[in-house]
């Protein structure tokens, strides 16, 4: 305890895009400075603080500063406030905000009580009230990365067509799932060489959704070309397999499977929410449409399916776009010089 100076909570069992966030981030964080997290759901490698080392907290390092909590929950927040003004701990309060939405009463007040916030996009920025600013989230480019072996190829899975699309996440409606599998029913009937691949949990809520989904596609057809393969062991090898993504969220905090994408060479076809539009270069690296608007979408991933070919120059431009602007080695530096900003202050 005495070396660490910034503390990373997890409070969330489940997993989460906030969770992703923590256990990329943190690793890189720890070659510099000394963090740990705290909390569950998180995989052995990283460092740690226990539950009984809590009270440590109550003690400055060894470096005689003041500890960064950096939270990215409500319930974060509110365990800071909590060790900081009722137990006195010497703490710095940071909150990193994703949300895409007006904030409820109660987290504004949580956030006023911070004295640093981040904002994960300037779309995030602009539902602020106090000054912030803007880190978006960054990509292991070691982790996620173009094909490197055969196995790294679409006909390595053993399934039809030459050339895939996909969708990746938790299948339900907030993800617009649904949107992609209507854009395939309509496309890939004209496009013999694409087979479609939907790779994620679905939740009990969730059953009737993905059950309604599937029976569209078997009315369709179109089952042996439109797949759910529901949780892969490592989804990172099927962003390399796809030669288009396609992110069609109705809303989301941050979003990052078009950034893990586009560092595995893949073009993207992404809705406007979340920090989507803030990611992709239009006619460069892929295509921003409206969220929700399903026509649209069908109506922009019609030229990759089309001409592969502008796939493949999409996916070069999005893979060069995402190792000079989203490296995960950027975001943990401008977070540290927030953390450098904090401890001056006494």
């Amino acid at each position: 305890m005495s070396r660490i100076e910034v503390v990373a909570p997890n409070l969330k069992f489940r997993l989460s895009g906030v969770t992703s966030t923590i256990i990329q981030l943190v690793p890189v964080q720890a070659r510099t400075i000394g963090i740990a997290t705290l909390g569950p759901g998180l995989p052995d490698g990283l460092p740690k603080m226990r539950w009984w080392q809590v009270p440590g907290l109550l003690r400055k390092p060894a470096s005689g500063r003041k500890r960064i909590w950096h939270a990215r929950r409500n319930t974060e927040m509110v365990a800071g406030l909590f060790l900081r003004s009722i137990l006195r701990a010497p703490l710095h309060l940071l909150f990193t905000s994703a949300a895409q939405r007006k904030h409820k009463p109660f987290t504004k007040w949580l956030i006023r009580r911070m004295e640093a916030v981040i904002a994960t996009s300037a779309r995030s920025g602009s539902y602020l009230e106090v000054p912030h600013q803007v880190v978006m989230h960054g990509v292991d480019l070691d982790v996620f990365h173009p094909p490197a072996s055969a196995e790294d190829d679409f006909t390595a899975s053993g399934l039809p067509g030459r050339f895939a699309i996909g969708c990746f996440g938790r299948i339900r409606e907030q993800k617009g799932t649904d949107l992609f599998v209507d854009a395939m029913i309509e496309l890939l009937p004209g496009y013999p060489e694409w087979t479609a691949v939907i790779t994620g949990r679905v939740t009990a809520e969730n059953l009737p959704f993905a059950k309604t989904l599937k029976e569209r596609v078997e009315a369709a057809g179109l089952s042996d070309r439109i797949l759910f393969l529901g949780e892969v062991p490592d989804v990172k090898v099927w962003f390399r397999r796809v030669s288009l993504y396609v992110a069609p969220s109705r809303n989301e905090g941050f979003g990052l499977t078009p950034l893990e994408a586009m560092a595995s060479r893949t073009a993207v076809v992404a809705s406007d929410a979340g920090a989507y539009a803030e990611m992709i270069v239009p006619g460069e690296t892929g295509a921003v449409v409206p969220a929700g608007d399903g026509a649209r979408l069908t109506a922009v991933i019609q030229p990759y399916l089309a001409d592969p070919k502008l796939a493949e120059a999409h996916g070069l431009n999005a893979l060069a776009h995402v190792r000079k602007n989203f490296p995960l080695a950027r975001e943990a530096e401008a977070i540290a010089r927030v953390y450098d900003r904090l401890w001056l202050v006494q």
